[in-house]
């Protein structure tokens, strides 16, 4: 029970974490409309409900696309740059904030594994998690689980940004269209329903491609998180030990905050960099 809470702490952490990049980044508003002379005491107000506002809207952004509800208040397409990398970056990670719709804490429960895993192989000793022993089996399968969204997302933007049926359907051209796209992917194969608006996936390409997406990623992901369940289900309990990693401190919230983040910067950056940072650079410069 304290190893699951400690993953619910270090939920919280992230959450709140993007939700004030979020935040900071919308209350900026946009430095074009600043140049022009135009005022943004309420900061970007395109694509926001008057009575929602800034605020409000980036926090739903943010719980959105942490929880894959799905549903939207704003336009994330409208978001500036960095603004819309965070609901982006927390689909990307998986279903790691308070559970995802329909497949509960599974999300946060593999990169748990993983940190576990890694701090055993610091100290020379083969890891624990909730009493029960993380071996071999338990990381294969725990990689599939983290590898097959991951693929599936860069695999999936790359395949779109190159044909054209899939360029024909961004409607913006540059780094903001390969936002769109990125987008799109990252929706589909992380279990959420919001998009970057701009991209018209209603065309027999994305259709079919942000499709098998979702089945690859969804379906196929079910297989080794079944596994991981299955055989630590038939260990049997051991006791806590001198060299037990305790995974109910803040030490281990850290560094499981820390791994989520650095397997995600490994796989995701050099997308971001293409995209939202990318625009974030060239907006700014101007």
């Amino acid at each position: 029970m304290r190893g699951t809470l400690a993953a619910v702490a270090a939920m919280t952490v992230v959450l709140a974490g993007f939700l004030a990049v979020c935040v900071l980044a919308e209350q900026a508003g946009n430095p074009i409309l600043a140049q022009a002379g135009v005022e943004q005491p309420l900061g970007n107000m395109e694509g926001k409900e008057v009575r929602f506002g800034v605020a409000n809207s980036a926090l739903w952004a943010t719980a959105t696309t942490a929880a894959s509800n799905g549903s939207v208040n704003s336009m994330h397409d409208s978001f500036t740059p960095l603004g819309g990398l965070v609901p982006m970056v927390l689909m990307q990670l998986g279903e790691i904030i308070f559970g995802g719709v329909g497949s509960g804490l599974y999300g946060m429960l593999i990169f748990a594994i993983v940190a576990v895993f890694i701090a055993g192989l610091m100290v020379g000793r083969t890891p624990e998690y909730v009493g029960k022993k993380i071996e071999a089996f338990e990381m294969k399968m725990a990689a599939l689980a983290v590898l097959f969204p991951f693929a599936v997302v860069l695999i999936g933007t790359a395949v779109a940004v190159v044909i054209e049926p899939g360029t024909a359907g961004m409607a913006n051209p540059g780094t903001h269209g390969f936002s769109e796209v990125l987008y799109a992917f990252s929706s589909a194969g992380n279990n959420n329903g919001s998009a970057f608006a701009g991209l018209s996936a209603n065309t027999p390409f994305y259709n079919t491609a942000l499709g098998i997406a979702m089945w690859i990623s969804r379906f196929w992901i079910i297989v080794p998180v079944l596994a991981i369940a299955g055989s630590l289900a038939r260990k049997k309990l051991v006791p806590a030990g001198a060299g037990t990693l305790p995974t109910h401190t803040p030490l281990f919230i850290g560094f499981l905050v820390g791994t989520v983040l650095v397997l995600g910067a490994l796989t995701f950056v050099p997308a971001l960099a293409l995209g939202p940072v990318a625009e974030h650079l060239q907006l700014w410069s101007k």
